[in-house]
This record gives C-alpha cells, structure tokens and sequence, in this order.
C-alpha cells in the first residue's frame, strides 16, 4: 500500500473527502516526524514504536571502484511492532 492507497482508505473508512482523508493523514505522519525529532520515540499503543536510531560511522566499499571509502555517522528511524500487530500478522 502507498500513500496515495492510504489516504483513499482513510477516506472509505472516515466516510469523508479524500482531501480531508489526506490531511488527515499528513497531519499524523508530520506529528510522528515531530515526535520523533523531539523526544526521540513515539509510541502507539496497539501499534508500535517508532524510535530515533543513530549509526556509527563505518568503513564501506565503493562497487563501482572497489575502493575503500569512509561512511560519515548519521541518524535514522525504527519501527518496533506492538505485540497486538505482530499476532494479527
């Protein structure tokens, strides 16, 4: 499913406008994003968790080269599956 699928759902379910459904549905994917970059974890009851992961810097290898090349730290998000979600799997 890709956003545009999601939002026409939002929009069946809700029984609204998809440019309402839509609005819906980036004001929660930008409170998350919020979330996230705020207190560095978000968590839905029912859900799951959404998390600020960091990466250490490492040593990598260029394919097209084959020459080792240095891979700066940075930043990024996980998601943990609530119990409830991984048993309706």
């Amino acid at each position: 499913m890709n956003k545009g699928e999601l939002i026409d759902l939002v929009a069946v379910e809700l029984k609204t406008s998809k440019a309402d459904a839509g609005r819906a549905v980036e004001t929660v994917l930008e409170c998350i994003t919020k979330g996230i970059k705020k207190e560095e974890k978000v968590a839905l009851a029912g859900f799951g968790t959404f998390v600020k992961r960091k990466r250490a810097a490492r040593m990598g290898i260029n394919p097209a080269t084959k020459e080792p090349i240095k891979i700066a730290a940075s930043k990024t998000c996980g998601f943990k599956p609530a119990a409830a979600l991984r048993g309706s799997l």
